[in-house]
């Protein structure tokens, strides 16, 4: 019989500090009205100064287990995916995850593939269940990106905030509670359009979050649309065929941008961005969260995921949901 990934459970948790346009304008040059009309987002969170990007993770990891009907003996695997570390270079924010969850002597690493964090670790984690040699998977997009932003940049420091989404891919032998399908894909020749360099005793300056935001609004529209489409096609799936489409929230507009284009209705475009502002890695479990934790995400139902971030990085997904209340 052959055996398919599966998503078992979705959490998120939010830090309790939330930030809201009118807060911002009194610490920068902004105005609420200037914000909401170019990007959509009224508020965000951000997480304390001893709040690290692994604490957000494990407290959505925990929920993730609970919902599964699992307990941390029963994790074989952590993922994370993450543009903002607890550490620069190692130990992995997967490996601090695991070992505040008492998952020990697992697999547990993380990968950086910015806002498309969530899309990539659906892929590995799909791979890895599928080859037989594990039963379930916790993946956590988590994210501190207040500790790498630059206050005195309006144009980026309003678009951003704190969080971490949870899931656990696990199995089953039904396709249509599967994960469908997931298509990742990246081009670095436009690395330079979003990156945090990295910090020298040279330049201080370079060591925050930079993006040049025309460029990337062209491209994420362009590229996402095209790749929603992609996917559709493959499957043999049209959008009406979707209880939810779900793209990352970066920004409102590239959102209506690329649901006009695909002929989703309103009901079917799940909008957090309002709330949360770009999580990036986190953005995605969040939003699935938000749906969840509604009432309006059931067993079954079929939804299409789709990202666009730094690398320049981008993916979309097909999946069934597969978790329980």
């Amino acid at each position: 019989m052959k055996m398919y990934a599966a998503l078992k459970s979705i959490a998120s948790y939010v830090p309790k500090n939330q930030v809201t346009n009118f807060d911002l304008e009194k610490q920068i040059d902004t105005s609420h009205e200037w914000i909401v009309e170019r990007t959509g987002i009224s508020s965000r969170f951000f997480a304390s100064k001893d709040e690290n990007t692994s604490d957000l993770a494990v407290k959505a990891g925990k929920i993730a287990i609970q919902r599964a009907g699992l307990k941390h003996q029963d994790i074989d695997m952590v993922i994370v995916a993450t543009l903002s570390p607890d550490y620069l270079t190692m130990p992995s924010t997967a490996c601090l995850v695991a070992a505040k969850l008492g998952i020990i002597n697992k697999p547990a690493f993380d990968i950086s593939t910015a806002c498309t964090g969530f899309i990539y670790l659906l892929s590995i984690a799909k791979a890895f269940i599928e080859s037989g040699g594990y039963n379930n998977i916790l993946i956590i997009g988590a994210e501190k990106i207040s500790s790498i932003l630059d206050f005195s940049d309006r144009t980026t420091c309003v678009l951003f905030g704190d969080g971490a989404g949870a899931a656990i891919v696990g199995r089953t032998n039904e396709k249509k509670k599967s994960i469908l399908d997931v298509h990742i894909a990246a081009d670095g020749n436009y690395s330079n359009l979003l990156c945090t360099p990295r910090n020298t005793l040279q330049d201080q300056a370079k060591q925050f979050l930079q993006m040049k935001g025309n460029e990337v609004f062209k491209l994420a529209v362009k590229t996402l649309a095209s790749d929603v489409e992609n996917i559709l096609q493959k499957n043999h799936i049209t959008p009406q065929e979707i209880k939810y489409f779900i793209p990352h929230q970066a920004n409102l507009r590239i959102i209506n941008a690329v649901g006009n284009r695909l002929n989703f209705q309103d009901e079917q475009i799940v909008l957090t961005v309002q709330k949360y502002g770009n999580t990036s890695a986190a953005s995605i479990p969040m939003a699935i969260n938000d749906v969840y934790e509604s009432g309006k995400l059931d067993s079954g139902d079929l939804i299409l995921l789709d990202a666009f971030g730094g690398g320049l990085t981008w993916g979309s997904a097909l999946v069934y949901f597969d978790g329980r209340r």
